[in-house]
């Protein structure tokens, strides 16, 4: 049980530009809901938790000065495009106490349960969403003495890249340290200036609706079924397995290839895996979806510490059957193809492609289990994210009480969806949180191991 004791709104500290904001048409895909992250702090420095959350609010308010747009509101266009209100209607932040202890969530990596999701601030998105904080804060007081920070920041303001780089600012400016990389703010660069002609080799595939299970007109029952949260933990040694498997597969004689990445034979074996645990048909059609971060893809690269999303999605599909009987070599080289085509004129074509369409609500979906809104790559298909290369904080997410045990996501929002984390308590090890309906949990976790091995 979690009790929320009171509600503090955080303005900025100084006046800031009051205008309305360009919001790209790359931003206007990602989703309307906030993105829930988890802090986990065992033993913090501080004795004081009134302390602790003066801290907060004293360092948000200075934090809001330089990124002004987070303390502003989304609104509709005539469009049904959304837009920034830069008006300074404030950060929400809640001081919030609980029974439990830390330990009762540390054994499963965090596992973000319903219990974990109660530890980051809850929205009512059937509210007007003028109404709604673009940053949401909780700092939870534990019983055996630790906190959690739980963080909701809004997606259609900010990628992963984007999010960390105003927590490290803010963390900066709570340690009395000042802020150090001012954001780049202008979204306008995302326009294209060229005749707006979509690119003749523009593979508009990527947008299409993802595969459905063989026999249904819809994905609405797989929607429904009941699902849960995986939490697997790779080692270093297993990853270097999976990699010169892969590697070796894919050698031909005078191959000069550099070989897969850590991520591409992560990912390749999660998709593998998923279809043997679905007991897929052989002729199932099945999608990834995989997210690629573009900043230094397009000429001239994006400015240093643009804030926003640079990130876009690209689909990789097969049959079940032809993922489960070819190497791992098969998926990976698939993951890299579609990632690898991500560069200037792909992202060009993209803003073409968006911006000519009436309605993008097709592609936006919420972190919310069980809606029925937007694009679903729960079963057949799989979505993953990578944050194996998010840029590291310097110190850590120390506020002043110390750098933080566990950082994460908050939730996993459907069936299929999965990020992987570097673990950092093991060098060189991932943590995969993955989202799977009940009836497939447990061979996929057999799996996933097993092939490891054979």
């Amino acid at each position: 049980m979690v009790t929320v004791k009171e509600t503090h709104v955080v303005k900025p500290a100084e006046e800031t530009p009051s205008k309305i904001m360009y919001v790209s048409d790359i931003d206007q895909i990602h989703p309307i809901t906030h993105a829930p992250t988890i802090y986990v702090y065992r033993s913090p420095s501080f004795s004081s938790f009134p302390i602790m959350m003066e801290t907060l609010k004293h360092s948000l308010s200075k934090a809001l000065v330089i990124f002004y747009p987070f303390a502003g509101r989304l609104q509709w266009t005539h469009r049904n495009r959304l837009q920034i209100n830069c008006n300074s209607l404030g950060a929400h932040i809640l001081e919030a106490e609980t029974d439990a202890r830390i330990d009762d969530f540390a054994p499963d990596y965090y596992r973000p349960t319903s219990a974990v999701r109660d530890l980051i601030p809850s929205v009512d998105y059937n509210r007007p969403i003028e109404d709604l904080p673009l940053v949401l804060v909780q700092l939870t007081k534990f019983s055996c003495g630790g906190v959690t920070l739980g963080l909701g920041l809004s997606h259609i303001l900010a990628d992963g890249q984007s999010a960390l780089h105003f927590i490290s600012e803010w963390v900066r400016i709570a340690r009395g340290e000042g802020p150090e990389y001012p954001p780049f703010l202008d979204r306008t660069v995302l326009v294209q200036d060229q005749e707006e002609l979509l690119p003749a080799d523009f593979d508009a595939s990527d947008y299409k609706q993802p595969p459905l299970m063989i026999g249904s007109l819809n994905n609405i029952e797989e929607r429904l079924k009941e699902s849960d949260v995986l939490m697997l933990r790779l080692s270093k040694e297993q990853i270097e397995k999976l990699r010169s498997k892969a590697n070796e597969e894919n050698k031909r004689p005078g191959d000069l290839d550099r070989g897969f990445t850590r991520f591409q034979v992560v990912a390749g074996h999660m998709w593998r895996t998923a279809c043997k645990a679905r007991k897929h048909m052989e002729t199932q059609e099945t999608a990834l979806k995989v997210v690629v971060n573009f900043r230094n893809r397009v000429k001239p690269p994006l400015p240093k510490f643009f804030f926003g999303n640079a990130v876009l999605p690209v689909v990789v599909s097969s049959t079940s059957g032809e993922l489960v009987s070819m190497p791992l070599s098969y998926a990976a080289g698939k993951i890299r193809a579609a990632t690898e085509k991500v560069m200037d004129g792909y992202v060009k074509g993209a803003a073409v492609f968006l911006k000519k369409q009436e309605d993008l609500s097709q592609w936006r979906y919420l972190h919310v289990v069980g809606t029925t809104e937007g694009s679903f790559y729960g079963n057949p298909n799989m979505s993953t994210t990578s944050w194996m290369t998010l840029p590291n904080l310097k110190g850590g997410t120390d506020f002043g009480w110390g750098e933080e045990d566990h950082f994460g996501p908050g939730a996993v929002g459907f069936d299929g969806k999965s990020f992987i984390l570097s673990d950092n308590s093991r060098p060189g090890s991932v943590v995969v949180a993955l989202r799977l309906q009940v009836a497939h949990m447990e061979d996929f976790r057999t799996f996933f191991y097993e092939d490891i091995l054979n």
